[in-house]
């Protein structure tokens, strides 16, 4: 008869792996980091929008002004802003495009931006209406302008 050989694992092999508690206490602490990380997170996001509106603005008041040097008035409100992107009927001296992405008279909330010349602040007025879309409003929902 053939004698059973029994399989002894080396040492330290026997204990190879986790266990089912331990990947759950793993999965409860990154649970509880993630609960306290996420507001903190989004509220960045939040803040990041506006940011973003108020150094878009910046750029198209600078490409306004770039429009006004070559064609000795900014545009009507009728030919708006996209009159940095494409040559608008009538401007002779047109050096465009003044904004090489037709996205930046987009406002980060997918909205154009509000052009009024004159301004009520200036000779021109760029503004966003924030997240809303309506006048007045805090933190992300406050509107963000030239002035």
């Amino acid at each position: 008869m053939a004698q059973k050989r029994s399989v002894v694992p080396p040492p330290g092999l026997a204990q190879a792996g986790y266990s089912l508690l331990e990947l759950l206490v793993v999965l409860a602490i990154l649970a509880l980091v993630i609960a306290i990380a996420a507001p903190r997170v989004i509220g960045y996001l939040s803040t990041s929008k506006v940011k973003v509106a108020q150094i878009q603005i910046q750029n198209i008041v600078t490409a306004l002004d770039m429009y006004r040097m070559d064609n000795a008035a900014y545009p009507t409100e009728q030919q708006g802003l996209k009159a940095l992107v494409e040559r608008p009927e009538g401007a002779q001296s047109w050096n465009g495009p003044y904004l090489t992405r037709g996205d930046g008279i987009v406002d980060p909330w997918g909205r154009p931006y509000v052009y009024r010349t004159p301004g009520l602040h200036g000779e021109v007025d760029v503004s966003s209406l924030g997240a809303d879309g309506k006048d007045g409003g805090e933190g992300e929902d406050r509107d963000v302008g030239s002035w």
